[in-house]
């Protein structure tokens, strides 16, 4: 104990001097109750340096969330202990350094469990990072300044050069009476508790700052020198009748254009002013489900993140609360759109490396994008990229481009010595900055292009935005994955060449649609996309406060009580509360007369809401076809019920990423949620819904029309096939296009799914891939016999007036 004391008197004359020069940020910010330490138990440190001033700044971060002091000591069966472990010393000027007490503290602690099992100690590691920045490859500067255990002055220019970026982060406690129990207190089981923390703190250390970086001209020589690319580069050369040096610098360009030019001191300057803008925009960020991110950090994994695409705010968002959750931040690939003065080398610097919209034709370009994506696994930094290929204009999921995954999974059959991990993350708003824009993009005007001038309107026009969303979902590690679905898949590695074997296009295929169904199975309700389900129901658009509440208060208790997903987040405000909180964000207006408070929508924020609404439909859309089945049938049994939404499901899951595990139970759980609601009755086997002009009936009927767009476009698709004949796919999709305009004027719908001309692509390859229709060898698509059950089923659930519309309109103008 007697070799504690200078460190705790040094720690203690360094409490002063440095509060104005150290700033820290805790991870996670609640570690006792995330990491469920339990106060009433003793409490022991380990730590990996022992330093005055890392033990001055662990002495405050436990003081701040009311953790017991590290410099006090502990009393077990009447012995005193320290409370801290260290595991080295710092380097020395001049003298050799010697070593720490860890060792004999360790034994010491172990042999106390050993003598009194009812002990019960936890050992908390807690990793300290002055700093952020990752250091360089083969740098002097590195190994002077940022080496670990540095000498007393090397660590007073890291604590006047980092101390206000300095990281603390806690991690779940070693249970050591467990361990002693299983290891007893040998040497050696106080030997391995020392290496398992240091391989620890090494993990975490890379976890918050990534590898070290390498020197650009180093990289792009070595990625220009890699066989693949020089066979390319020739190639190109003979190809274009060029020289191989002119085709070398050529790919050079490329690799210009590309590659990200990652700087610490970036992500310092932005950290900051992103916290000011996430401050000045949004009430708050809401994370969920990061604890699993930092799991995956510590044992190793490479963690390549798939996003939804909402807005240009992604980037910047998922990035600063990825920074925030003390991991460092991915490298981003970036649409060249973005590749903009000033924007473009900021982007650049904070990690973005740029992708062309299209690879097709250039073969060159394809081969030196592969190679720097290999590069970046290889080295180890984790990656971001958004499969869907671009925003959604329509709020919902689109359907996904396959090529960045697949090299992703080129790049393991290189040869990656780590498990790489796929993270869906699901991204929400309470208001997109750019969703003004989407309907005019989705008319018919051209897509804007981004710019500087572009960029200041918008910070001119920042105000609340309400609530931020980043849930992160259930991971796929790739290495299992493969291990499952293609048993032999590691003998197609080869170092040297890029792979495609005949297995990629179909794994990958079925894995991007897996990585969609988890996106949305994270899925956060927010008081806007709520709001936005319930009065785009109505006629007018408006609900009484009473019925909104009523409303609200129906759709939480059904994703409580029959759950689309476990991972689904819900608000924790009443549904009061919730129209509150969108009466401030001027989502929504209100109206007072004598007889009571009225919530509405303008009608510009009618359709605008139709897109937050988009966001979650998903989560409602099979209670919605129940319900539509209830309120179109005078009676129907369960097993009637589970049959329509099988025949609806394959349609329904492929244009909303629906997963749902055991589809005929869920159905079941509905129904009961119904009847136990009021919303529905049951006699015997039968089932109908509440009586007309009952409080139950008509908000079984909001609920039913969140199904009702949906229905209505596949009823258009279904009504053109058969009443046609065969027709090619274009023809069927343009009709089909031009036939949803016509009901959007007709009923005044203002869902803007109607102008999206993919969505009825993505439903005629439904209706093939579930055997509903066929295609010749022209392809033109012919019916089958189970369309016509599916027409029929369609069309009992839809309002008279909308289908008659739609024969009338077919006929007279199709045929």
């Amino acid at each position: 104990m007697a070799m504690f004391r200078p460190i705790k008197l040094f720690a203690a004359l360094l409490k002063w001097p440095m509060l104005p020069l150290l700033k820290y940020k805790i991870v996670p910010e609640q570690p006792v109750n995330e990491l469920e330490l339990d106060k009433n138990r003793p409490f022991f440190y380990i730590c990996a340096t022992e330093s005055p001033a890392d033990f001055a700044a662990i002495r405050r971060a436990c003081k701040k969330l009311g953790l017991p002091d590290p410099a006090d000591d502990v009393n077990l069966n009447g012995k005193t202990y320290l409370r801290t472990l260290f595991l080295e010393k710092p380097h020395t000027l001049v003298f050799k350094r010697g070593k720490t007490q860890a060792l004999a503290q360790g034994r010491a602690l172990l042999q106390a469990h050993l003598d009194n099992p009812q002990l019960d100690a936890q050992l908390v590691p807690i990793a300290l990072l002055w700093g952020r920045a990752p250091g360089k490859e083969n740098s002097i500067r590195w190994l002077l300044g940022e080496a670990h255990a540095p000498n007393w002055l090397a660590k007073l220019l890291i604590v006047l050069i980092s101390g206000r970026h300095t990281l603390v982060r806690f991690s779940r406690a070693v249970e050591l009476r467990q361990m002693a129990a299983q290891f007893g207190a040998e040497a050696e089981t106080a030997h391995k508790l020392l290496r398992m923390s240091r391989f620890h703190f090494y993990r975490q250390r890379l976890a918050a700052t990534g590898p070290k970086l390498a020197n650009r001209a180093q990289l792009f020589n070595s990625l220009l020198a890699s066989p693949a690319l020089k066979k390319v580069i020739e190639d190109e050369a003979k190809a274009k009748r060029i020289s191989v040096a002119s085709a070398r610098q050529e790919a050079k360009k490329l690799l210009l254009e590309i590659a990200a030019d990652y700087r610490a001191s970036t992500l310092r300057v932005g950290d900051r002013v992103l916290r000011w803008l996430w401050n000045k925009l949004y009430t708050g960020i809401k994370i969920n489900n990061a604890d699993m991110l930092r799991e995956l950090a510590q044992k190793g994994h490479e963690v390549v993140y798939i996003p939804c695409h909402r807005s240009h705010m992604d980037y910047l968002l998922l990035s600063y609360v990825i920074y925030q959750q003390g991991l460092a931040p991915p490298h981003i690939a970036a649409g060249i759109n973005l590749n903009f003065w000033p924007a473009g080398p900021i982007f650049r610097r904070g990690g973005a490396f740029f992708i062309r919209r299209s690879f097709s034709g250039n073969k060159l370009y394809s081969a030196v994008f592969r190679e720097y994506l290999c590069q970046l696994f290889s080295k180890g930094y984790s990656i971001k990229y958004y499969t869907e290929g671009g925003r959604s204009r329509t709020g919902r999921l689109l359907q996904p481009k396959t090529g960045m995954l697949a090299m992703t999974l080129q790049s393991m059959l290189r040869g990656i010595d780590r498990p790489v991990t796929l993270v869906p993350v699901y991204l929400g708003y309470e208001h997109v900055m750019e969703v003004n824009t989407y309907l005019r993009e989705l008319k018919g005007s051209g897509k804007q292009k981004e710019s500087a001038l572009g960029v200041l309107k918008a910070i001119r026009n920042l105000r609340d935005y309400g609530y931020g969303h980043v849930n992160f979902g259930e991971p796929i590690t790739l290495n299992s994955y493969l291990n499952q679905h293609v048993p032999d898949w590691k003998q197609d590695i080869d170092p040297i060449e890029v792979q495609k074997p005949q297995w990629l296009n179909p794994v990958v295929a079925t894995l991007a649609d897996t990585m969609m169904q988890r996106i949305n199975q994270a899925a956060a309700i927010n008081s806007i996309n709520l709001i936005a389900l319930c009065l785009l129901a109505t006629d007018k658009k408006a609900l009484t406060r009473t019925e909104l509440t009523q409303q609200i208060e129906l759709y939480l208790g059904l994703q409580k009580t029959v759950p689309y997903h476990a991972q689904v987040t819900l608000p924790n405000e009443s549904a009061e509360q919730l129209i509150e909180h969108a009466l401030t964000l001027q989502k929504v207006q209100q109206q007072t007369d004598t007889f009571g408070q009225l919530i509405s929508l303008s009608e510009d924020n009618a359709i605008l809401l139709s897109y937050y609404r988009n966001n979650i439909l998903h989560l409602f859309i099979l209670p919605a076809i129940i319900a539509s089945a209830l309120l179109h049938q005078r009676e129907i049994n369960q097993a009637q019920l589970i049959t329509i939404v099988r025949q609806l499901y394959p349609l329904l899951q492929q244009e909303l990423f629906l997963a749902v595990t055991d589809l005929d139970a869920h159905c079941a759980s509905l129904l009961n949620y119904f009847v136990d609601t009021g919303l529905a009755e049951q006699y015997g086997e039968n089932y109908r819904s509440a009586t007309q002009r009952s409080q139950g009936y008509f908000m079984l009927s909001l609920l039913a029309h969140n199904a009702e767009h949906t229905l209505q476009r596949y009823a258009m698709l279904l009504q053109l096939i058969e009443s046609q004949g065969p027709q090619s796919r274009i023809d069927l999709e343009k009709q089909s296009h031009e036939l949803a305009q016509r009901m959007l004027n007709l009923h005044g719908i203002t869902a803007p799914e109607y102008n999206d001309k993919q969505l009825f692509s993505t439903l005629v390859n439904a209706l093939k891939d579930s055997a509903y229709i066929r295609t010749d060898e022209t392809n033109r698509v012919l019916t089958t016999p189970q369309l016509s059950e599916l027409n029929t089923t369609i069309s009992m659930l839809l309002r008279n007036d909308v289908l008659q519309s739609i024969h009338n309109i077919v006929p007279t103008s199709m045929l």
